[in-house]
């Protein structure tokens, strides 16, 4: 069974992070797509059970999507670039 989360927009300013996704039981089954809109990079950054913290960094208008085993969390950070904005969408499953 799968679980959309409802879609999230965010409007972070310069060097802010903000989690978006936290199961701390067990983990879950995850897809994420985060869509940047903004002139600046963010940090995707993604927690799973006994794995090393993973961070993505998605250019300025752009997006990606990503199939994660076991994420524990998942969080957006901006750099000392710039503020981001944009949304973020989570989906949960059995896979």
């Amino acid at each position: 069974m799968s679980i959309l989360l409802p879609q999230q927009f965010y409007s972070l300013a310069t060097n802010v992070g903000k989690s978006y996704f936290e199961n701390l039981n067990n983990g879950a089954n995850a897809t994420i797509t985060v869509n940047n809109n903004g002139p600046f990079p963010i940090l995707l950054v993604v927690t799973r059970v006994n794995a090393p913290v993973i961070t993505y960094e998605i250019p300025p208008v752009n997006s990606l999507t990503l199939e994660v085993a076991l994420l524990l969390a998942a969080a957006l950070q901006t750099t000392a670039a710039g503020p981001a904005t944009g949304s973020i969408q989570i989906a949960t499953a059995d896979f």
